[in-house]
């Protein structure tokens, strides 16, 4: 029975940490951001911040929803632009569910 978990949380360890493992490699392909592209990004941090510091209580709802849309554009274009390296709940789940079973 040992012999069948052992078996089993190293299958699911492979299979939780592959994605990771094959997206490590596809970010050091990735060049490195330009000028332009990082001084993009400190502008949308920039506008994060003031948007952060917004009072939403004194807009109207339309102002709100424009708003909105603009921090959806903003981290579309932020997360092409950075990228990384993600850590699925499923895999994290998977990982809790083997710990528990090894011990």
């Amino acid at each position: 029975m040992k012999k069948i978990t052992y078996f089993l949380s190293v299958m699911f360890l492979f299979t939780a940490f592959a994605p990771t493992a094959m997206a490590k490699d596809s970010k050091k392909n990735q060049p490195e951001l330009s000028a332009e592209e990082q001084l993009r990004l400190e502008e949308i941090n920039t506008r994060v911040d003031e948007i952060k510091a917004m009072d939403f209580a004194d807009m109207s709802k339309a102002e709100r929803k424009e708003v909105r849309e603009e921090l959806k554009e903003m981290k579309k274009e932020a997360k092409e632009l950075g990228g990384g390296v993600y850590l699925s709940v499923g895999a994290i789940i998977i990982i809790l569910l083997i710990l528990i079973l090894v011990t």
